[in-house]
């Protein structure tokens, strides 16, 4: 793995994505920290095929997205083509839908709807990524959430997009749920957790607690493919959060 593969997530700028004025420049931001590569979320209203045209002039690939579960669910013939416009792989969900959550029964349905929608995309050359929070990690009759969503679901074309901090935050270990969807999981999200006033915080990579160098081990080993670096919270300017996870990432890419 090498820099080519640290991708911004673009949630974290989404101030500064709400029109296609303001696309153009925040990408050319992003490629100029030394980001290849973005994760397209948190945008305003724009065509899929200026979306591409930007990140061209911009230099940068746009690697995943980010989708809501109605247009997967209600728009996804469009949603793929959108993706095959953007010569994107990947197609994520940020979560599942809340009518879901709060049951194993909920868990088992979105997993049974999902895997359906999850074949559809990988027939047509794509893969779903299902990006996690907290809530997953709610136990069901000694099953967690995600234990439910990778038992109940095919692991050829469900894949998954774990994101370090809210792995953390729901009392489990990055490393070890990566390791536990080896094979499944080609995108990460890369995001620290710190604490301050007794109140965890997210956190630019390096500034919290988690351990990175143990993190980055285990996708190298499980061969994940991109690193999308996300902060949902700045406590500074975005830009500079996402310059100071990158520096600190780039010691660890050749």
């Amino acid at each position: 793995m090498d820099r080519m593969n640290i991708a911004a997530q673009l949630y974290t700028l989404r101030e500064f994505l709400k029109t296609p004025v303001d696309i153009g420049p925040t990408l050319k931001k992003v490629k100029a920290m030394g980001y290849n590569a973005v994760q397209a979320s948190g945008i305003g209203p724009v065509y899929p095929q200026v979306l591409k045209q930007l990140a061209d002039e911009a230099g940068v690939k746009i690697c995943a997205t980010h989708i809501s579960p109605d247009r997967l669910r209600d728009e996804l013939d469009v949603v793929i083509q959108d993706h095959k416009t953007w010569d994107c792989r990947y197609v994520g969900l940020g979560a599942m839908p809340a009518r879901f959550r709060s049951s194993r029964e909920g868990f088992i349905a979105f997993a049974k709807e999902y895997n359906e929608i999850s074949k559809r995309i990988f027939d047509q050359g794509l893969k779903f990524i299902y990006h996690n929070h907290k809530f997953e990690f709610e136990n069901f009759e000694g099953t967690t959430g995600l234990d439910l969503l990778l038992s109940n679901t095919d692991a050829e074309t469900f894949g998954f997009e774990l994101d370090t901090y809210w792995i953390q935050a729901g009392g489990a270990n990055p490393v070890e749920w990566i390791r536990k969807v080896e094979g499944r999981m080609e995108v990460v999200h890369f995001k620290d957790m710190s604490i301050k006033n007794d109140q965890q915080l997210f956190a630019e990579i390096g500034e919290g607690n988690l351990n990175w160098r143990a993190i980055i081990d285990v996708c190298r080993e499980t061969n994940v493919q991109w690193y999308a670096v996300e902060q949902d919270v700045c406590q500074r300017d975005p830009f500079e959060s996402l310059q100071m996870s990158f520096n600190y990432l780039k010691k660890y890419f050749l």
